[in-house]
């Protein structure tokens, strides 16, 4: 239902009321504004002034020519002067209407000097007619035109929404408009009362939306293409472009692999695509970004974000097989120059800790575990230790900075424009913020001018800097300050002040500034370390890059619709790190003692591609239609250079150089080129609609790539989809809830070739193999190390999706997509028998498998009175099951703590990576237990003991062992969903998002199990005990024989599911009457937080476990790196 505030309020004023108050109109026409417009047309001046000066215009499309070339240059004026020039002098007279404006033509007057309606209605305009105009919810359309067709006859209607008009005669044919509002037609006929009840136009069907090498209305799209605006981006406060399409869109899975400043999350779309890499491609302005996704675009200066999720994608081919995420960076619109300032400071802390056993706890946990061994307590007094050391509150920060700044000036006239912009981040990390910090500098043009009617040529340019510090490990058990938190015992100080221990100390111990020693633990070694001195080891160490990314391209139109375009794309990028490791001494297993030794590294990467298309674009009657064709070529390399400096003369980062003269034997250089990568394509597509009732889009293209195989040199990806748009048909009732209804089907091809490595079609040579020949004796040798398979190519992934798009009750949008996507030929290696004398494995493609699921948008919106609200959601479900592996039986995954038992497995029938180990059944709680506890008369687990695990025996032989092992749940979550709602009273405004994920599960393997000293969740302290025996915790041990915690076990997994308010903001925006007294356009201070709450039954750091190194191993806790909880002030500044 789309109404003003203005209209419920003449609505609700008394019925006698029913022109504006001169007061009112005055007050309009006096507001003071600034205008600066050349050689634009009438309806930019117009919305130019909707826009910024909040006025608001009422007129008819078919009485006002709009297209009119007009020129105004105001400044400080008020805006009575600006409509007499503009509207005055075209022959457009205007009158006040409360707040708004309503347009109309200078009447003629008829000889008698009577003004008449119009110049068709002199003598025959005798018959009158009245009526009402209201939408379908029986409220009056204000200002709504009613016009005598064929004629400038026309009224507009009153605060009631009634008229009155006098037309030709029973042939007359009303056309009633109201912007916001489908135009109506009437034939008059006998009727002297006419009411007309005008439904509302669905605006968002007409947007634009990019598809790949061009865009298209969204009312005609056929594919299934998920968008983000800025709008969406302005409202959620990220630091990275891809943050924000978590939980904004359906099919899309957004994790955020670590919380550590700058850090890129893992995207999956649809699903995983393939046991190797499923990640999307990247095209950023045209440009195909291939390593680094979306790092350095800032996303102040992204316009839109598109994700092509069905056969949409098989315009961008064999790349494109996990999806294609488009970003389209903002322009200059035509107008005034305008200049923009947001920014926002605040703090982060942690959302939430691991809860461990304290210094007294801790020590009595390990007097249960020794005396269960038969040892002897090593605590004589537990509780004389106290609370001791919390180390996660030692290395976390509840107020690490971060800061945003971002300018940029935009402007241009109809024949060129530009956009211009500045940005800055920097943002300490939540764990040791002292080493921890990550920067990032923005500087982005975009230029576009139309040089003749025929000629348009621009370009897009980004620079950003980025240096980062603070990249420790993180998600690993093995080091790195998070881990050592977790594992580090309670009892060690942070610093040890103890003269006589102190003592005992290495020399090389690290101190702090004071010259005091930190604590080292008597109790957990080898990795596991101080994590305070830790952070003086990597003191001043970062990571670096310069990154250009651009493009530039010619466009000319020879003849309307033909449009021939050439844009050349690139992106440079220079990285690399600088690092000191000084002497130290941590623990026993962990120290420098005899080298100081600096290192540098400088990567360069540049990759390139080359697009020229010609696109022609026709409407013949009802039948519209467009055609693309296309080739690009593209082509990517790398080198990189580092060096190291050992036994340097100094003993930290800022005295460290590569000017000391040292021996060359301290002095070590190495390097290397990456094999250069080319891909050469050609493209094309056709799109067509009936009326914009029957849609068709046909896609084609073929890829050569250098790493296909000799008989696979260029790969073919088709893509077709249909639409219907049901509402458009004449028998589809016209007044039902239902405003636009559109079906539609698609299915296509595309393929993924960045699982293939270099030349792994080929047999490779290696040396080693040396042989003895003649007298001389061993000859070096070399032999090929695997055989060849010209036959390698690409996987490819087949997507079929059927799904609608629907507008109910005008204002509640609807979005469904059910689809099927089959992945075929997945490379796998190839296991070869040892007497073949290969000794590498081949890669071949032979494995498949399916993802299958929809997807549901929601979204809603309306206003009560001044206060307007928007509501929206989105859910999908996708399951993923591995159809084929060929000759293999399994894949096993991820390790765990130097286990024989891995903790994931691929197997047919499960889906990729599932948690696959032993199932405990809780605790044998006696003896009696234990010894009921059969096969066949025997005992299944002779050797256990009262606490144990009972372990299920899932092959029923009698014997506990690795057949017992079975799939114990989903890594990946079946369920993702996100719920946005925004609402704005007057000058205040809220925005609450939240997303969230279920049907997964996590297995926490933080704790160092191959450390039995390592510290305790405090679950532990309900572990089984001859007086507490009726606990599921197993009973502790030091040598666990019977693989209570060693072994990968259900004990270890958790719910994955959680709800997180992801942002919540409350703005007030300041009035305009006060900002135009200082020429400012608009003023927005916010308050806000990111990741406010986070709900779920998880007890580690954070429910968001990702992928881990690009090898799909989601969902395994080893410490991760939490992400930050924020408050932020921030402000907006339209100049």
């Amino acid at each position: 239902m789309k109404i003003t505030l203005s209209q419920i309020l003449i609505t609700a004023m008394v019925s006698g009321i029913t022109y504006a108050s001169p007061l009112k109109a005055q007050s309009v026409l006096e507001k003071t504004v600034n205008i600066s417009l050349e050689n634009t047309n009438l309806l930019d001046v117009l919305t130019y002034l909707q826009k910024t000066d909040n006025v608001k215009f009422i007129y008819s499309k078919n009485s006002i020519d709009v297209s009119k070339k007009v020129s105004v240059n105001f400044r400080n004026q008020p805006l009575k002067d600006v409509l007499d020039q503009v509207l005055k002098t075209n022959g457009i007279d205007y009158s006040v209407m409360k707040d708004r404006i309503v347009l109309s033509n200078v009447q003629p007057a008829a000889a008698n000097g009577v003004t008449v309606q119009g110049a068709a209605a002199s003598a025959v305009a005798a018959t009158p007619v009245t009526g009402k105009i209201t939408d379908d919810a029986g409220l009056p359309v204000i200002g709504a035109t009613i016009v005598e067709k064929g004629t400038t006859n026309g009224v507009t209607a009153g605060v009631d929404g009634s008229f009155k008009l006098n037309v030709s005669g029973p042939n007359a044919v009303l056309v009633v408009q109201f912007l916001g509002y489908q135009s109506k037609e009437v034939v008059v006929g006998s009727q002297t009362v006419i009411n007309v009840v005008l439904a509302a136009d669905v605006k968002a069907l007409n947007e634009v939306v990019v598809i790949g090498y061009g865009t298209q209305k969204k009312s005609v799209v056929t594919g299934s293409i998920s968008h983000v605006g800025s709008k969406d981006l302005e409202d959620q406060v990220v630091t990275r472009v891809d943050q924000a399409l978590q939980g904004r869109t359906s099919g899309v899975n957004v994790v955020q692999s670590s919380g550590s400043p700058g850090a890129s999350p893992t995207i999956r779309i649809r699903g995983i695509t393939s046991i190797n890499n499923s990640n999307p491609l990247y095209v950023i302005d045209g440009v195909v970004v291939l390593n680094g996704g979306l790092d350095n675009v800032n996303p102040n200066d992204v316009e839109s974000i598109e994700v092509l999720k069905d056969a949409s994608a098989a315009i961008y081919g064999s790349r494109a097989s996990a999806g294609v995420v488009l970003v389209t960076t903002k322009k200059g619109k035509s107008g005034t120059p305008q200049i923009g300032y947001s920014g926002y400071m605040g703090i982060q802390g942690p959302v939430s800790k691991v809860k461990l056993a304290d210094a007294s706890q801790y020590a009595a946990l390990r007097n249960q575990s020794v005396t269960n061994d038969g040892g002897t307590a090593p605590f004589a007094n537990p509780a004389q230790y106290g609370k001791g050391t919390n180390w996660q509150d030692e290395i976390f920060s509840n107020n690490a900075m971060i800061q945003s700044h971002n300018l940029n000036i935009s402007g241009g006239t109809d024949k060129s424009s530009y956009y211009v912009s500045f940005g800055y981040l920097n943002q300490d990390g939540i764990v040791l913020k002292d080493v921890s910090n990550y920067k990032r500098y923005n500087f982005a043009v975009n230029t576009n001018s139309k040089l003749k009617k025929w000629l348009t040529v621009g370009e897009n340019f980004a620079y950003t800097y980025i240096n980062n510090q603070g990249s420790f490990n993180t998600n690993s058990e093995f080091g790195g300050p998070l881990s050592s938190s977790l594992n580090l015992d309670p009892i060690t100080p942070v610093l040890q002040t103890n003269a006589a221990i102190a003592g005992t100390y290495n020399q090389y111990a690290v101190k702090n500034a004071a010259g005091v020693p930190y604590g080292i633990s008597p109790y957990v070694g080898n990795e596991i370390t101080n994590p305070l001195a830790y952070a003086q080891t990597i003191q001043g160490n970062y990571g670096w890059s310069h990154n250009m990314l651009g493009n530039a391209f010619v466009e000319i139109e020879p003849i309307k619709g033909l449009k021939v375009k050439t844009q050349i794309n690139g992106k440079q990028a220079f990285f690399g790190s600088e690092s000191f490791t000084p002497l130290y001494y941590l623990n026993s297993n962990n120290s420098n003692i005899t080298n100081q030794s600096a290192y540098r590294a400088s990567n360069r990467g540049l990759t390139w591609n080359w697009d020229n298309t010609i696109t022609y674009a026709k409407t013949i009657g009802l039948h519209n239609f467009s055609v693309l064709a296309g080739t690009s070529a593209q082509e990517s390399n790398e080198v990189d250079l580092n060096g190291t400096y050992n036994n340097l003369p100094v003993s930290t980062f800022d005295q460290s150089s590569f000017n000391f003269a040292l021996p060359a034997a301290n002095r070590v250089a190495g390097g290397g080129e990456v094999q250069p990568y080319h891909t050469s394509s050609y493209f094309g597509r056709v799109t067509y609609d009936y009326d914009e009732r029957y849609l068709f889009t046909g896609i084609i293209r073929r890829d050569g790539s250098s790493k296909f195989g000799t008989n696979n040199v260029y790969g073919t990806f088709p893509g077709a989809e249909i639409g219907w748009v049901a509402t458009r048909e004449k028998f589809f009732p016209k007044d039902t809830f239902i405003d636009f209804l559109k079906f539609r089907g698609s299915y296509g091809s595309v393929g993924n070739e960045q699982s293939l490595g270099y030349f792994q079609y080929t047999s490779i040579v290696s040396s080693g193999k040396n042989y003895v020949f003649g007298p001389d004796g061993l000859a070096i040798g070399y032999s090929t190390s695997n055989p060849a398979n010209p036959d390698l190519k690409w996987e490819s992934v087949h997507t079929t999706d059927i799904g609608f798009d629907a507008v109910l009750f005008h204002n509640f949008n609807v979005t469904f997509d059910v689809y099927r996507k089959t992945t075929k030929g997945m490379l796998e290696q190839l296991v070869i028998p040892g007497y073949t004398g290969y000794t590498a494995q081949p890669y071949a493609n032979v494995g498949s498998l399916e993802n299958k699921g929809f997807e549901l948008e929601l979204n809603y919106k309306n206003h009560v009175g001044a206060f307007n609200y928007n509501v929206g959601g989105n859910i999908s479900y996708n399951k993923n099951n591995v159809t084929d592996l060929g000759q293999t039986a399994y894949l096993d995954g991820a390790s765990f703590q130097g286990s024989a038992y891995t903790l994931q497995r691929t197997q047919v029938g499960q889906p990729v990576r599932s948690f696959y180990g032993f199932n405990e059944l809780g605790t044998f709680k006696s003896q009696a237990e234990i010894d009921a506890y059969t096969h066949n008369g025997a005992k299944i687990q002779p050797n256990a003991k009262p606490g144990d695990f009972k372990w299920q025996d899932v092959n029923g032989d009698g014997v506990i062992n690795d057949k017992d092992r079975s799939f114990l749940g989903n890594a990946l979550p079946t369920w993702t969903y996100g719920v946005n709602v925004s609402a704005n009273y007057k000058a205040f405004d809220l925005k609450v998002f939240g997303q969230g994920v279920w049907g997964n599960k996590l297995f926490q393997a933080y704790r160092r199990l191959d450390l039995p000293t390592a510290n305790y969740s405090v679950d532990a302290l309900n572990a089984w005990t001859p007086s507490n025996n009726t606990s599921n915790y197993p009973r502790l041990t030091d040598s666990d024989p019977n693989g209570n915690l060693k072994n990968p076990s259900n004990f270890y997994l958790q719910s994955g599911a959680y709800f997180r308010i992801k942002t919540a903001q409350i703005g007030y925006t300041v009035p305009k009457e006060w900002l135009n007294k200082v020429d400012i356009k608009k003023v927005r201070i916010y308050l806000s937080s990111n990741n406010l709450a986070t709900f779920t039954k998880y007890k580690g750091f954070d429910p968001e476990v990702g992928d881990v190194g690009g090898n799909n191993i989601f969902g395994v806790d080893r410490g991760i790196y939490p992400q930050s909880r924020s408050f932020l002030v921030g402000l907006d500044i339209t100049l």
